[in-house]
């Protein structure tokens, strides 16, 4: 689970300070990517979940099939199941599921698995929970995962909103590669085509993801990208020095998309493109094993071979 160390958060939005909860290796480990910003619902609102990616060698090949196995993020007692119907997709299940562990701290709330364990039953970190659907809840680009979010021991873990802001360990590598827009298609989908660029400095050492433009995370620069640029309301910048109470603006590959207050970005008001088309949108996420750019864009189809340069505009 997390490893039980606690500190507060300053949301520069609303002057309010939280208790954050820390997520370190004994999870991510587990996971070969992750990301707190990448989704468009509220759990998620200033980073207070995690998804969490299980699966086993490079993600970036498409193809119709997806991992279903779902390892306990955490360990505890389980003390909730419940049952939920999903938003009706031609590609999803109807039902979505929630899962309530005990782990002392928090009561740790998990998504999007059918759960295998029931009311009483002790997980430990790596024991299945049972196995992983393809949500309503979910984008058609969206690969199944396990969402996690912690709430107090007291609260209601049953409500949409109200988890606690997570962050990631400072024992946890994060590496920001920079990226000039530019790449090949490695991958395709009806959905999403993913770029050979930018490269994973080193493969399953660091878990890596897109810099923000002014260096890498760590030595001075401005952080890595997290969440869905620009098709999800806002998302996230994490590593790097930034300054609580300051908005500053961030960019990507020499252009302005949006402000960040804290580590949430307000994107800007603007339109990807790839090769001069308008597409959905980029998808930021850290990963241990292989990166590259992925591109969002049911609208749009890209061969694998073909050579892509993404640009922004107003």
């Amino acid at each position: 689970m997390s490893d039980g160390s606690q500190s507060e958060y300053l949301n520069p939005r609303v002057s309010e300070v939280r208790t954050m909860v820390t997520v370190g290796p004994e999870i991510l480990e587990r996971f070969p990517r992750f990301s707190l910003y990448n989704s468009p619902y509220t759990a998620h609102d200033e980073g207070c979940a995690i998804d969490l990616y299980p699966h086993e060698g490079d993600w970036r090949p498409a193809g119709d099939g997806r991992e279903t196995a779902a390892p306990s993020p955490v360990s505890g007692e389980v003390v909730a199941t419940r049952t939920v119907s999903a938003p009706p997709k031609p590609y999803a299940v109807e039902r979505d599921h929630l899962v309530v562990v005990d782990t002392g701290d928090h009561l740790a709330r998990i998504l999007h698995v059918e759960p295998a364990v029931e009311p009483g039953d002790e997980v430990a970190v790596g024991d299945s929970l049972g196995e992983m659907v393809r949500s309503g809840f979910f984008a058609p680009w969206v690969d199944n995962h396990v969402h996690l979010g912690f709430r107090s021991p007291d609260a209601n873990p049953f409500r949409a909103s109200g988890s606690l802001p997570v962050e990631v360990d400072t024992g946890v590598e994060l590496a920001g590669v920079p990226w000039d827009g530019r790449g090949t298609v490695v991958s395709a989908s009806d959905t999403y085509a993913v770029l050979d660029a930018p490269d994973h400095p080193a493969p399953g050492e660091c878990f890596a993801g897109i810099a923000t433009d002014g260096g890498r995370a760590g030595d001075g620069g401005d952080g890595i990208f997290d969440g869905g640029l620009p098709h999800y309301d806002g998302g996230g910048v994490l590593g790097g020095t930034r300054r609580d109470g300051h908005d500053e603006t961030v960019s990507l590959a020499g252009r302005r998309v949006g402000t960040a207050a804290g580590r949430t970005i307000a994107w800007d008001d603007l339109t990807v493109l790839a090769n001069g088309t308008p597409i959905t949108g980029l998808s930021f996420f850290f990963a241990r094993e292989a990166l590259g750019a992925k591109l969002v864009c049911p609208d749009v189809a890209f061969e694998v071979g073909e050579e892509v340069e993404i640009s922004v505009t107003r």
